[in-house]
């Protein structure tokens, strides 16, 4: 078992299951526990050297620029509505990722 390649999809999925968290329990924290764990995960494929290894870095690029924004939405303007709605983004954003990690499963599996 490869425990790189586990911690990394740890991470990938862990923010999306955190901002669904926040959805739930719209408060500061959980948006910054998802923010946090994201930008892990966004660190975490800085050294991936997969196929698809640009486009998962972009996707959770694109999950930081909406949880960050949320964040400071929230703390700055007290602006519920907004932070949820660039949350789910952010959500969107990590599902595209996570597809990308299956698709990469397939290709990997499909060369041995």
């Amino acid at each position: 078992m490869d425990w790189g390649k586990v911690i990394y999809i740890f991470f990938a999925l862990m923010s999306l299951t955190t901002t669904v968290g926040f959805l739930y329990e719209q408060n500061e924290v959980a948006l910054f526990v998802a923010a946090s764990i994201n930008l892990i995960s966004t660190l975490l494929k800085i050294g991936v050297k997969n196929i698809l290894s640009a486009e998962l870095f972009a996707s959770s690029l694109v999950a930081d620029l909406h949880l960050i924004p949320a964040f400071l939405f929230m703390q700055l303007s007290g602006n519920v509505t907004m932070a949820i709605s660039l949350a789910i983004g952010a959500i969107v954003a990590n599902m595209f990722s996570l597809a990308l990690v299956l698709i990469e499963a397939l290709k990997t599996q499909e060369e041995f």
